[in-house]
């Protein structure tokens, strides 16, 4: 049966975990206490060993266990663990998993929980459960709850903050949410600057039968989106607001990762692509820009963001990027280019305004890409002109039925 998988170094959190799984017993919930410890032997009895966790090493047992070096034993058997745990999970064995550690325990149980797919309730009790957490949660789902306490016996803190934690994980299994609509999932990503677009378009797909699911585009949503089409829990994607490329140029500070749209082009599904939110960097408060950057075009969004326009140089760097993702793909792709501006910051009379800079975009683009697959549409629009989300809407309609002609052949006898 589907367990509860209780996951830590039980030779040092033995009995901290072991009260972990008693208490999600108690909850009604069903366990399975994993020890990933790499150095003394369990303070408690687990019911899978660490032996067993390090055998899922690409390397085996021995690349685990007997390291002198404990850096380097974590980070092995964190390996091994995220392996075991995702073909657990597929073999229809966990309903959950919950973790504890300190540093070196949360760095090594993090990677796992978070290559669970999304909507696993997934939960860790960490002493680093604040500030910057995105080196562990990524874009993940995994929910951190701050240990308060060291995870260093049981006490009247550790107790419950550890008993919250229990019930919390097997409150979330219990009450697991069916989230499928039986209706085709679409991504989409947006940025406030796109919304007027990316609205218009999801309106008119929801009336065509789409569950359309919004990412916010600040790096860890373009990466949330990419997680879900990889899970096959996305089937096609709009993504109108490439922003996260202008971040990874630049050095902002929502940056797309080298790997963004990878996936997307190595699935094959349904893609249109645009240029929202091109025309900007994404920074955090004013004074933290970096000083190299003093004298650019700035505009403070809000307190907390400051942007940055893009500059020729830098929009043909983004249409490099983006072209050299797009020359890889096997299947087709619509690109949809707003001749006039990218966002509602640069707009005729708007601060971001820069005709120069968003032809040098497009002309780079337009000569860079050689791949026949890609379709490229030219308009002579605003991206948040009424008629530019009409024509996506098209986009996607095409590609769309080119995807579904594709299939239907290949499922022929």
């Amino acid at each position: 049966m589907p367990a509860i998988h209780v996951i830590g170094t039980m030779d040092s959190k033995g009995r901290e975990l072991a009260f972990i799984a008693e208490r999600i017993r108690a909850a009604g919930g069903t366990t399975v206490l994993v020890d990933v410890g790499t150095k003394d032997a369990p303070t408690a009895t687990p019911d899978i060993a660490r032996e067993v966790i390090a055998d899922a090493h690409p390397r085996g047992r021995a690349a685990v266990l007997g390291l002198t070096d404990r850096g380097q034993a974590v980070a092995a058997m964190s390996e091994a663990l995220a392996v075991w745990l995702r073909r657990r999970h597929d073999a229809g064995e966990v309903s959950g998993a919950i973790g504890i550690g300190g540093t070196g325990g949360t760095a090594l149980i993090a990677p796992a929980l978070r290559n669970l797919p999304i909507g696993v309730p997934k939960l860790l009790v960490s002493t680093v459960a604040s500030g910057n957490t995105a080196a562990y949660v990524g874009a993940s789902d995994l929910v951190l709850l701050p240990a308060v306490v060291d995870v260093a016996g049981l006490n009247q803190v550790s107790r419950q903050i550890l008993g919250n934690a229990a019930h919390a994980v097997a409150g979330m299994v219990a009450n697991r949410q069916t989230s499928s609509t039986g209706k085709p999932t679409l991504g989409l990503t947006m940025f406030g600057v796109t919304t007027p677009c990316v609205t218009a378009v999801r309106e008119r797909l929801e009336a065509d039968g789409y569950d359309c699911l919004v990412f916010h585009a600040t790096g860890t949503g373009g990466r949330a989106m990419e997680q879900l089409v990889a899970d096959g829990l996305i089937g096609g994607v709009l993504d109108l607001t490439t922003t996260e490329v202008a971040d990874e140029v630049s050095g902002g500070i929502f940056p797309a990762g080298p790997a963004r749209f990878n996936v997307i082009i190595d699935k094959r599904i349904p893609y249109v692509m645009s240029l929202g939110a091109l025309d900007m960097v994404n920074f955090g408060a004013r004074d933290t820009v970096p000083a190299t950057y003093a004298e650019r075009k700035l505009h403070v969004h809000n307190p907390q963001i400051t942007l940055m326009r893009t500059t020729p140089e830098e929009n043909r760097a983004c249409a490099r990027f983006i072209a050299a993702k797009l020359n890889r793909a096997q299947a087709p792709v619509e690109l949809l280019l707003p001749g006039k501006s990218t966002s509602l910051l640069s707009e005729a009379g708007k601060p971001f305004h820069d005709p120069a800079s968003d032809a040098a975009l497009i002309d780079e683009l337009t000569t860079a890409i050689t791949n026949p697959l890609i379709r490229i549409t030219r308009l002579p629009l605003d991206l948040n002109d009424p008629a530019f989300a009409t024509a996506v809407v098209a986009a996607f309609q095409r590609v769309a039925a080119i995807s579904t002609s594709s299939s239907a052949k290949a499922s022929t006898p």
